[in-house]
């Protein structure tokens, strides 16, 4: 049975900035902000990160855009971006849940927007899983989500120009 998660973070740039960003270079956006390393962009993994009652969880995820949607008003400026996206362990994906989920990106105002992740994942496991999520995995596939949009709003904050009609492309 699947279990949701929501997570939120905001960028202190423009929503056409950001939206850009993530609709040319999504995975890019999401190798660089999970990964502290970040001189080969072209070979590093993704890696979800949780700390939970002093114990770090972490794995190398594989992470697909699996679609972009674009709401645009009548003027055809972006009103809201959604990027679908999966996830699984790129080790041992039966021993960790599996994640479906829709990064969306809208703005607050003309300088900040809004990230807000909303994703369904599946323990690994059946029963056992199940069991082992009631207990302690779901604080720690909640404190991974936090963290994967947070590391995200901070890369975005860092890396993107405070205008609008310059993209960070496929490659930031």
């Amino acid at each position: 049975m699947p279990h949701e998660l929501r997570a939120y973070s905001y960028v202190n740039r423009p929503l056409d900035v950001v939206s850009d960003a993530l609709i040319t270079g999504a995975e890019t956006i999401f190798s660089r902000a999970t990964t502290h390393a970040a001189r080969h962009v072209e070979t590093l993994p993704v890696v979800l990160t949780a700390k939970v009652g002093g114990v770090e969880v972490s794995t190398e995820i594989s992470v697909g855009v699996r679609g972009v949607e674009v709401d645009r008003a009548e003027d055809g400026k972006i009103e809201k971006a959604t990027i679908q996206l999966a996830w699984h362990a790129a080790k041992h994906p039966g021993l960790f849940p599996t994640m479906r989920a829709q990064l969306s990106v809208y703005r607050l105002t003309a300088t900040e927007t809004q990230l807000e992740l909303h994703g369904q994942y599946d323990p690994p496991l059946g029963l056992i899983g199940d069991a082992i999520d009631a207990t302690l995995g779901h604080r720690i596939a909640e404190a991974s989500v936090q963290a994967f949009v947070a590391d995200v709003a901070k890369l975005l904050s860092e890396v993107l120009p405070s205008k609008p009609n310059v993209t960070m492309g496929a490659r930031p």
